[in-house]
């Protein structure tokens, strides 16, 4: 009993074709697809959530000192 050859494999796809047909297999195909986009997509938005909101101000270096700049908004006078 050692491991299947290529040719097992076509006739596995070939009764998996019949049997459910190209139509439904694409529509699967589909549907993993959006839901591994959908996984990545909140896993990226799960990891920048956590980030602190002062990470995202950067400090600016000037010869070997460390200036913390604050920003404010400018309003119309």
């Amino acid at each position: 009993m050692g491991s299947f050859s290529i040719w097992h494999w076509l006739i596995v796809l070939v009764i998996v074709m019949l049997i459910f047909g190209t139509k439904k297999l694409r529509n699967v195909g589909q549907d993993l697809g959006g839901a591994v986009k959908g996984f990545k997509d909140g896993m990226k938005d799960a990891t920048a959530g956590d980030k602190p909101a002062d990470a995202a101000q950067p400090t600016q270096q000037v010869s070997g000192q460390t200036i913390d700049v604050e920003v404010k908004e400018k309003t119309k006078s």
